[in-house]
């Protein structure tokens, strides 16, 4: 790996230098900036020191509810927290394990949304919230996964964890498994539904982790929006689902969630909602009433939204001021490209000191476009912030051996 190094100061030269792409002095490490990142073009701003402080506004912002939390997706910057720790059970809300899992089965493609999946006389006997499966039936895995995340169906969660794990025994052991891998210290599974068990918990800053895991799967997304639809069973019966997240139509920007009620956890929620480029996740566990946990979670939102701000410091479509070098090319250097846009997360008073360093790895030709040649290091006031791929922006092939002859006689004629 070769890291090299530039202090570079936000003045209006650089400023030109960044939109001209002329050569700035030396080469790259630890640029630091004020609101303009010296690979990209950055609009202009600044950022300074700042803290998330995730104390208790006067008044609360949530109303009837034991435990909120709210963070930044990206970023997982707390924003807002109250008893954020104290483990209670989450009801329905532990389902975002169980759509975790399958996701994640079908993502490392040991299963396909498209596939049947048989329903077992378990999995067709489960009580509570259902979408009525006929045991001995085969359903489409999409179809099974739309119910769960529109309306909560536990026949359809037993379905789902049979075909993932085998059992839901074994199924339940891979959640706790996911759990740990996540960093849910404060969480612990003992079935798929959420329905009320002995030994069953967790907390509202694990939950906003666990979700948040969870809508990183864009398919998750596909369900998560529809409000009313129709399950239809193959045998001319249908189901009526609707959509247990209010949010979903009540709030503007709000696109995902997972509702849960039980009488011992009360009425909970974990839900998103994004506006422009910052999207947040909000958790309020243990509400008294149905209503109030839909009114905390909008206050959530609106506090985040009105009071924090997202600036992109890394934009994916332009390329870094620096080429990379490359070994055994007919070209020696090439241009290269943040692999995905970056944006830091902040208070919209605030300004952070944003830096950063450019890590390129041994280059050797063939180079194909889009392929991975180092990374970006980002840094907030001196902590690393984020990782960010750096990626080929034009191919290069590798030299012939006339190539070379012609370079060395190039050599010589200087």
């Amino acid at each position: 790996m070769v890291a090299r190094q530039t202090d570079m100061r936000p003045t209006g030269c650089l400023i030109l230098m960044l939109y001209n792409k002329l050569p700035i002095p030396n080469t790259y490490c630890m640029k630091k900036l004020s609101g303009i990142l010296g690979a990209c073009l950055i609009a202009a701003g600044t950022f300074s020191s700042f803290g998330f402080a995730a104390e208790t506004k006067s008044p609360a912002l949530t109303e009837g509810c034991k435990s909120a939390y709210l963070m930044d997706f990206d970023s997982g910057e707390c924003v807002y927290k109250e008893n954020e720790h104290a483990r209670m059970p989450i009801a329905s809300v532990c389902k975002v394990m169980t759509l975790t899992l399958c996701f994640d089965a079908v993502e490392r493609g040991e299963l396909s949304l498209d596939e049947e999946v048989e329903v077992s006389s378990n999995a067709a006997g489960m009580g509570g919230s259902q979408i009525f499966l006929e045991s001995g039936y085969s359903y489409p895995l999409s179809q099974l996964v739309k119910s769960i995340v529109v309306c909560s169906a536990n026949d359809s969660c037993v379905a789902v964890a049979e075909r993932v794990s085998g059992s839901e025994e074994q199924f339940v052991a891979d959640m706790n498994d996911k759990a740990e891998e996540l960093g849910l210290s404060d969480t612990l599974f003992a079935n798929c539904t959420g329905l009320p068990k002995d030994t069953q918990y967790s907390c509202a800053a694990d939950v906003a982790v666990m979700f948040s895991n969870l809508i990183r799967h864009d398919e998750y997304f596909n369900f998560s929006k529809i409000w009313l639809e129709d399950f239809e069973h193959g045998n001319g019966r249908t189901t009526s689902m609707t959509n247990t997240n209010k949010l979903v139509r009540s709030y503007n920007g709000c696109d995902g969630g997972k509702t849960g009620f039980t009488g011992e956890a009360g009425y909970c929620l974990a839900s998103t909602a994004k506006k422009e480029n910052m999207r947040l996740v909000s958790v309020v566990l243990g509400a008294d009433t149905s209503e109030h946990r839909f009114k905390s979670a909008s206050r959530l939102f609106d506090y985040g939204f009105a009071n924090y701000k997202n600036k992109i410091i890394l934009d994916k479509t332009v390329t870094l001021n620096d080429n990379f070098a490359v070994r055994g090319g007919k070209k020696r250097d090439f241009a290269v490209l943040p692999a995905d846009d970056c944006y830091m997360f902040c208070k919209k008073n605030d300004s952070p000191e944003a830096t950063f360093n450019i890590v390129s790895s041994d280059v050797k030709a063939p180079v194909e476009k889009g392929q991975k040649v180092g990374c970006i290091e980002v840094y907030k006031d001196g902590v690393l912030y984020k990782t960010v791929d750096v990626v080929a922006a034009e191919s290069v092939k590798k030299a012939s051996y006339g190539d070379r002859i012609k370079e060395v006689a190039d050599g010589w004629s200087l």
